[in-house]
């Protein structure tokens, strides 16, 4: 079974993160371990070298939003979560709470959560 993690994480205000599972259809590595370790740029790094990433993964694309706000590039955060939003790949993910969020919403999520100085991103 494929799955995924929604990483909570206030980043920005040391917070701890708080873990959720979800389906995904394909199992990447899309940096999610950098990012709960606290190694943007690692996160960066892993996911644009990783061949099976498709461009517009929109797991990938929140990740690398996540990462790029945790080094304080918050535009372009802003327009990876914009590019998770218009990705022709769509999936849902399930929160926490059992709520079930497709990926769209989920970008447009960290776009508020940035908003708010907090991070997704999802594994």
């Amino acid at each position: 079974m494929f799955g995924s993690m929604i990483l909570l994480s206030a980043a920005l205000t040391g917070a701890a993160p708080v873990e959720v599972s979800a389906p995904r259809p394909e199992s990447v590595d899309v940096g999610y371990e950098d990012l709960r370790a606290g190694r943007a740029e690692a996160a960066i790094q892993r996911i644009q070298s990783n061949r099976l990433v498709s461009a517009d993964d929109p797991s990938a694309l929140i990740n690398l939003g996540a990462a790029h706000a945790r080094v304080g590039k918050l535009e372009e955060a802003r327009s990876y979560y914009i590019a998770a939003i218009a990705s022709r790949d769509r999936y849902d993910v399930q929160l926490a709470d059992g709520r079930w969020m497709d990926t769209r919403r989920a970008a447009r999520m960290a776009i508020e959560l940035q908003q708010r100085g907090t991070v997704l991103a999802l594994k």
